[in-house]
């Protein structure tokens, strides 16, 4: 399994338009190999307003065959459109290999 981070900065101010493109998804939930998708946001920060972007995928092949769909080319259009240049600072996409996984543990019945 692999999580697939971007770390977007944008602007002060521009929060509620990041979480707002971000609480309808647009078709990676479909895809074949996606897990899930969780938006962080860094807290404590003056500058900026930081926001992670982290999907998680059953390998790096089902991430790869995301990016290179029309499906993936359709969810970012709108990247350089809206007012995205206006408001996005800098992004950094990094690839992590997950290498342990904990669960809650189940409660014991008696």
């Amino acid at each position: 399994m692999i999580v697939v981070k971007n770390t977007i900065q944008v602007k002060p101010g521009y929060g509620n338009v990041m979480r707002d493109r971000f609480k309808t998804p647009k078709s990676v939930h479909t895809f074949p190999g996606f897990v899930r998708m969780e938006l962080l946001r860094t807290e404590g920060l003056e500058e900026y307003e930081e926001y992670q972007v982290c999907t998680t995928w059953e390998n790096k092949e089902a991430f790869d065959a995301w990016v290179q769909s029309d499906s993936f080319k359709q969810a970012h259009v709108t990247r350089g459109e809206n007012g995205n240049r206006d408001m996005v600072i800098g992004n950094k996409i990094t690839l992590h290999e997950v290498i342990v996984t904990h669960h809650p543990a189940l409660p014991i019945e008696s």
